[in-house]
């Protein structure tokens, strides 16, 4: 009797090794579920954690603001950018504005230049939407995709023309050492003057400002958009290392959430 039992059993075992080879290629076939959603505390119209005003609820000068930012090619971003989030600050927004066109166009610095600027801040900032938004320019005002991978990839500036460099080795001293050495001020003095080394060093805090607005209100990327900047996370598997000093960034900033959708990593294979 136990030795039929133990047949029995045998049997069993052999049917469900045969059926098991059956089961996995199924399982292998099915694609990875995918998550499309906004995160819940993103309006869907606004793009950001705030809903976007309404044109009747402002005054006249935000009203200005809402009407420029709504045509088409006004500004790289339109409503869902920096131009929305401003709305909720009515009595500032004219002024930002006027700013933001001076150091952009009225202050002498060339385009290419005010690119590489905003660029290395978009950088250090970890700001992707800026990133985004200002790398199509980038290109457009002759930045060589060479330089914007060095700035992208915190690559050695060697071997770039040296303005170049200079400019995104100001950007790394200001917002990732949060110290500006004698021989780069030196150089940039050199190279620029007093004066437009100052509109300069205000243009990259104009739009280190804007990224630290943008990273408040979680901005999102236009729909159709992807993620350009490679940023620290810490949803990495077991044969994977954040690159150097990102780590502690990361913890920072993310915490140990697992990735969003658009979300991007520095990695390294061990």
């Amino acid at each position: 009797m136990r030795i039929l039992r133990r047949r029995r059993f045998a049997v069993l075992l052999l049917a469900a090794g045969a059926l098991a080879p059956a089961t996995y290629p199924a399982l292998a076939q099915t694609p990875p579920r995918q998550e499309t959603s906004m995160p819940s505390d993103i309006d869907p119209q606004s793009g950001f954690r705030l809903p976007l005003p309404r044109r009747e609820d402002l005054d006249e000068t935000a009203r200005q603001t809402f009407d420029e930012a709504s045509k088409p090619g006004a500004n790289i971003a339109g409503l869902q950018g920096p131009a929305g989030v401003q709305l909720y600050s009515p009595k500032t927004t004219r002024h930002l504005r006027a700013l933001n066109r001076y150091l952009r166009f009225e202050a002498g610095i060339s385009p290419r230049i005010r690119e590489i600027a905003i660029l290395a801040t978009a950088r250090e900032m970890d700001s992707q939407f800026e990133w985004v938004a200002h790398e199509p320019e980038a290109l457009k005002e002759g930045v060589p995709q060479d330089v914007i991978d060095v700035i992208k990839h915190r690559k050695s500036t060697a071997g770039l023309d040296p303005t170049d460099a200079l400019v995104i080795e100001l950007g790394r001293q200001l917002w990732r050492d949060h110290k500006v050495s004698a021989e780069t001020f030196a150089k940039l003095k050199q190279t620029f003057g007093p004066n437009k080394l100052v509109d300069l060093v205000l243009l990259m805090g104009n739009y280190a400002g804007t990224a630290a607005m943008l990273t408040a209100v979680d901005m999102q990327l236009h729909k159709g958009k992807q993620p350009l900047l490679p940023i620290p996370c810490l949803s990495l598997g077991a044969d994977e290392k954040l690159v150097g000093r990102h780590r502690l960034l990361a913890q920072r900033r993310h915490g140990r959430r697992k990735l969003r959708p658009g979300d991007a990593c520095t990695r390294q294979q061990e």
